[in-house]
């Protein structure tokens, strides 16, 4: 069943607006942010694990967001590229699979994020074509200060930056398959796209999947929860039984863990904003909790707490 595309249908009114008291906002969002950063300074690092997709495609796993390798007769063309200090590992893997001229023609971005743009500038120094959103480039080209999360992001080097960027979409036709790489604006951040492999019936979600965790949503770089869960609810039309799904971290996934993600966007996001219009505060809904069922959802680097605030606040 080939996949299907279908427009963006946002599950809360326009102008919808929840509030929570900033100090609290301020403390989940830096834990938020705290962790990747702190997970980027952690020894030793891990290799990085190969398993084949299908036909031309791999998935690659090492410490920060999910990569796939496309390697054929085109040659090599990977989505994501993980943390800077995580090239040597990926450079070995990629020796493994295309052999000695290892070096990708292309490199995708899914979003700015550095645990999916950290190699970018090793390999375009090597050759590969960045691509990314026009919002990816602009946020990586440019000073990112959240105070919030109590952070700043610096400019990337002029070589990470992508030199390739589209506004709605793009088609990249490699190794006998056509990529559709579609853009979905407010969701995780406001530069993510999803990588369709139309002919092998494979999907990269970049950071719009978290399997069996809370999402994290960059509010300060565009983020918002509603259109978070527009931007699922658009993929899983374009899906079907068979489909291997890519999660932004994780492992591989299926199109009934998808739906299930969506239940659980859907469903606590529907909670919150109820008990806000019985007039209950943050701090009361954070305390009861958003029940046992999702209790195991917390379980990653955003916590139940965390993921109340990111409903609270969401534009």
């Amino acid at each position: 069943m080939p996949l299907k595309r279908k427009p963006i249908i946002p599950l809360l009114p326009a102008g919808y607006r929840l509030s929570l008291p900033a100090v609290l906002l301020g403390a989940a969002l830096s834990l938020a942010a705290a962790v990747p950063a702190q997970a980027d300074n952690h020894e030793p690092l891990p290799e990085v694990t190969s398993t084949p997709l299908t036909g031309t495609l791999h998935l690659l796993q090492g410490r920060g967001g999910n990569v796939v390798a496309s390697v054929g007769e085109d040659g090599l063309l990977i989505i994501d590229d993980d943390y800077a200090n995580m090239v040597p590992a990926y450079e070995a893997a990629l020796i493994d699979l295309a052999g000695a001229d290892a070096n990708p023609r292309f490199v995708l971005n899914t979003h700015w994020h550095s645990d999916h743009t950290g190699g970018n500038l090793f390999w375009a120094d090597r050759g590969a074509v960045v691509v990314a959103h026009t919002r990816v480039r602009e946020r990586m080209a440019t000073r990112q200060d959240m105070p919030a999360m109590n952070r700043v992001v610096e400019p990337s080097p002029k070589g990470a930056l992508p030199v390739v960027t589209y506004g709605d979409s793009l088609a990249v036709h490699f190794n006998g398959d056509d990529l559709d790489v579609q853009h979905y604006a407010a969701a995780h951040t406001d530069g993510d796209s999803v990588v369709y492999f139309t002919a092998e019936n494979v999907v990269h979600m970049g950071d719009l999947f978290f399997k069996d965790r809370f999402p994290f949503v960059d509010i300060g770089s565009g983020g918002t929860v509603p259109g978070y869960i527009a931007a699922v609810k658009a993929v899983l039309e374009r899906v079907d039984g068979s489909t291997v799904i890519v999660p932004g971290h994780g492992s591989l996934a299926t199109k009934a863990d998808l739906e299930r993600y969506l239940d659980m966007l859907q469903l606590t996001s529907t909670y919150v904003a109820d008990k806000f219009a019985a007039g209950e505060s943050v701090e009361s809904i954070t305390e009861a909790g958003l029940g046992e069922v999702w209790a195991s959802w917390g379980g990653g680097f955003i916590n139940e707490a965390t993921w109340i605030s990111f409903i609270a606040n969401s534009p």
